[in-house]
């Protein structure tokens, strides 16, 4: 197994003079170096062989003894320093200090096709940054973050991605919903990988301790490998490096919206500094189409990470990136401006973007009242939002009164829909009827392009829980056929359309499916 090591973040940055691997505070470095805890009996599970080949390795490379023992965290490659980053950030709106790499350890960077990327194992022990944590991570959260990582590429949606999942063949304490009632789990490491995984929180940790030095040198290694188009360092460039950053996040955002993600821990130490999708934790789909869902229950009293909220905190994190930043261009204005562009791009990008989910592509003045009106008929009864959007691909010009039939299998209870609630929704109906035949697109053409935009499968909390329980007891077929599933999202596969279906009943309430916590 041979790969083209490149390493730069622990090479042209400063490190930690320390290099004992106790839990403390680390200034003026941006990383520690620290080995990966031995396994006592590594076990591959499940290998991306998409992401193998992005990183310069082939399929008998996930079969070999050396790719065990280095993903798993049993050996160090050759030539290599493994390190754990140190940043700070916001937890839920109030400022946390230093935090840092408590469980993940980068083991290197690879060069591949032109293409860099940080390769990081989650689970892998502690850390100077592991505070009361013990580094480790359980089979539970680690199926989850292994299969959405790669499911959300496949959806359109920027992210890390996942290399691995290996058993450790070691037993991890954890309260999975943290009411004292604490159990041993699998322990298990992911491999992920990411061009990087520098984020907010690195630029605020120097920024908050007034260490300018090393604040300047984090954003220029960050511009020269990442940002290389914005040119040499200055004030300017580091005000469009803010920019590019805002106008990123914003991407991940819409697509975010678009699919019906709910992040559930959106603290500015979990936003990447490239606008991916980082930190799978307890995330969700949106089952019921609720603009007020939270799947994090730590969230659940204030609900800060609401699906409708994601946008507003991805600007309130974006104000403090520019905080973190303001140090080292000494001015407020632009920095200002840049914040103001995003509220209004968000409104016009997601104006368009749900016009693309109802195959509208002719504009009119009211777009924005007409899309209010049928997110008000989606709240009025439990609605399932990724089968109501992919059904409506099917929906033919002039057949207005059959909508709801059309839609039938996307309501929770069918026998609400009567009375004032179906004639809200007949006369939504009648009105997308005349918005379509302003259109010049064939029904099959406007299906064809609702149906790209619109996924038919995600992996909602009840399908990972189901992988989890098989894994659990030493079954990985789930996993495997989930992971083939989720790679084309948008393809209609009916050898597997037993998992285009609502919620069960028996989810409603289940840890793991409508209940989750940070704890993994």
């Amino acid at each position: 197994m041979r790969l083209n090591i490149r390493d730069s973040f622990n090479t042209e940055l400063p490190s930690d003079a320390n290099t004992q691997n106790s839990r403390r505070q680390v200034f003026e470095a941006t990383h520690s170096y620290v080995d990966p805890k031995k396994p006592s009996n590594p076990k591959l599970v499940h290998a991306s062989k998409e992401m193998a080949n992005e990183i310069g390795l082939d399929e008998k490379d996930l079969e070999s003894k050396e790719f065990l023992e280095i993903f798993s965290g049993t050996k160090v490659y050759p030539n290599t320093k493994p390190y754990a980053m140190a940043y700070a950030g916001h937890q839920f709106g109030n400022w946390a200090g230093q935090l840092g790499d408590g469980r993940a350890i980068n083991l290197f960077e690879v060069e591949h096709q032109n293409k860099r990327w940080a390769l990081q194992l989650k689970g892998a022990g502690e850390t100077p940054y592991s505070r009361q944590g013990d580094g480790f991570a359980v089979l539970r959260s680690s199926i989850r973050e292994y299969l959405c990582s790669e499911a959300m590429h496949h959806l359109g949606v920027p992210t890390t991605r996942a290399l691995s999942l290996m058993l450790t063949g070691d037993e991890v304490l954890r309260d999975i919903m943290y009411n004292s009632n604490s159990s041993y789990e699998k322990g298990a490491v992911v491999c992920r990988v990411a061009p990087t995984f520098i984020r907010f929180g690195n630029f605020e940790l120097f920024a908050a301790r007034k260490d300018l030095a090393n604040l300047r040198k984090l954003t220029n290694y960050t511009i020269k490998h990442f940002y290389p188009e914005l040119g040499e360092p200055s004030k300017e460039t580091y005000i469009q490096f803010f920019k590019e950053v805002t106008n990123r996040t914003l991407e991940m955002i819409i697509h975010w919206q678009r699919v019906g993600f709910v992040h559930g821990v959106m603290n500015t130490d979990n936003m990447s500094i490239l606008g991916l999708t980082i930190d799978y934790g307890p995330y969700g789909w949106l089952e019921d189409f609720d603009f007020g869902w939270t799947p994090n229950t730590t969230d659940r009293q204030h609900k800060r990470y609401r699906f409708g909220n994601q946008p507003n905190i991805a600007f309130w994190n974006l104000t403090q990136l520019a905080n973190a930043l303001y140090p080292i261009i000494e001015e407020v204005e632009p920095l200002e401006q840049i914040l103001y562009q995003y509220q209004a791009d968000y409104d016009s990008q997601s104006l368009q973007m749900m016009r693309s989910k109802l195959g509208l592509k002719v504009e009119e003045k009211d777009d924005a009242k007409f899309i209010e009106e049928l997110e008000n008929c989606l709240l009025l009864s439990e609605t399932d939002m990724t089968i109501f959007f992919r059904l409506l691909a099917n929906y033919k010009i002039g057949s207005s009164d059959k909508g709801l039939e059309l839609l039938s299998q996307a309501f929770y209870k069918l026998d609400e829909i009567k009375d004032k609630i179906l004639d809200q929704w007949n006369s939504w109906f009648l009105t997308y009827d005349k918005r379509l035949k302003k259109e010049t697109l064939s029904d099959e053409e406007r299906k064809q392009d609702m149906n790209s935009v619109n996924p038919k499968y995600v992996l909602r909390n009840y399908m990972a829980q189901l992988a989890i329980e098989k894994a659990d007891g030493g079954d990985y077929s789930l996993i495997d056929d989930f992971f083939q599933l989720l790679k084309m999202p948008y393809e209609e596969q009916p050898e597997y359309e037993k998992w285009f279906v609502k919620r069960p009943e028996w989810a409603r309430f289940k840890v793991g499916c409508s209940m989750l916590s940070c704890s993994s």
